[in-house]
């Protein structure tokens, strides 16, 4: 019986997950390990919000997620990264916990807690780490939960910002763009479990406000560039920030999502995504 707590890692097909990763390494909850996992998970499964945009409901149960984001070329948004994650480690014997984040972009005003994330704690080392796998744009690896804490990983520039709220820290994510750092999330510790996880699904995947409602959206992030598709506007941006973009024409979409989004439809959801796209 699922109790809205647990990640349900035993259900986990390790196996499949780890080939569709293609993670190759030692299976101990070690610091070493969540770097390397963490980096192929990024690279390997892409970020994309196609279900939303073809009527279907995102269901949030490991099964439902492994057989999208494990045993076919899809992805899925950050819900469904976080769950299949989750499950990875726990399988793996890491400890850890789920968090929500708010997704800022420079936004002043107060936005929904919208995003999962997740802090994890290798046997090997006291330290609490930020595993971002469903954002899109990396990080490639984990970052040590620790005030102005700047990594670099490979030119892709993250900080974190501890701040002082109400009722305890905030926690502010940086990425570094072209003109300087942009705050791109902020969140607390305050532990979040697997039913936390369908009530955010359920808002971004449905509430009329919500940009994943809007327009197809798809992101694939590798060591040496970023690729984002927003509507029909294709970009592709390198860690020195130099980007190059253009509108895709409808005939072209199926054979870009495979070969640089690593996405594969079937004609017929093809067929109804190029329609959206033509209408976002």
């Amino acid at each position: 019986m699922q109790d809205g707590r647990g990640w349900h890692g035993e259900e986990l097909d390790l196996e499949a997950y780890l080939e569709r990763v293609d993670y190759q390494g030692e299976r101990t909850p070690t610091l070493a390990v969540l770097r390397a996992l963490q980096r192929a998970h990024v690279t390997s499964v892409p970020f994309e919000n196609f279900t939303t945009m073809l009527g279907a409901p995102v269901p949030l149960d490991l099964k439902s997620v492994q057989d999208k984001l494990v045993h076919s070329s899809r992805g899925g948004y950050c819900f469904e990264h976080a769950v299949l994650f989750a499950a990875a480690l726990e399988r793996l014997g890491f400890t850890f916990q789920g968090l929500m984040g708010r997704v800022t972009l420079g936004a002043s005003k107060v936005l929904p807690g919208s995003h999962a994330l997740l802090a994890v704690r290798p046997a090997d080392d006291d330290r609490w780490w930020l595993c971002d796998v469903g954002f899109g744009r990396g990080p490639l690896e984990p970052i040590e939960i620790a005030d102005n804490n700047e990594v670099d990983f490979g030119g892709w520039r993250f900080r974190l910002e501890r701040r002082a709220g109400a009722f305890g820290d905030d926690w502010w994510l940086y990425q570094h763009e072209t003109d300087g750092w942009l705050d791109r999330h902020t969140f607390t510790l305050t532990p979040q479990y697997s039913i936390d996880y369908v009530v955010g699904s359920h808002y971004v995947s449905t509430h009329p406000r919500s940009p994943f409602v809007k327009r197809p959206f798809a992101q694939r992030f590798t060591a040496t560039a970023h690729h984002r598709l927003d509507a029909a506007l294709w970009t592709i941006t390198t860690p020195d920030g130099e980007q190059t973009e253009r509108k895709l024409e409808t005939h072209e979409l199926g054979e870009v999502l495979e070969e640089h989004f690593g996405i594969s439809l079937r004609p017929g959801e093809l067929a109804r995504l190029a329609q959206r796209l033509d209408a976002a």
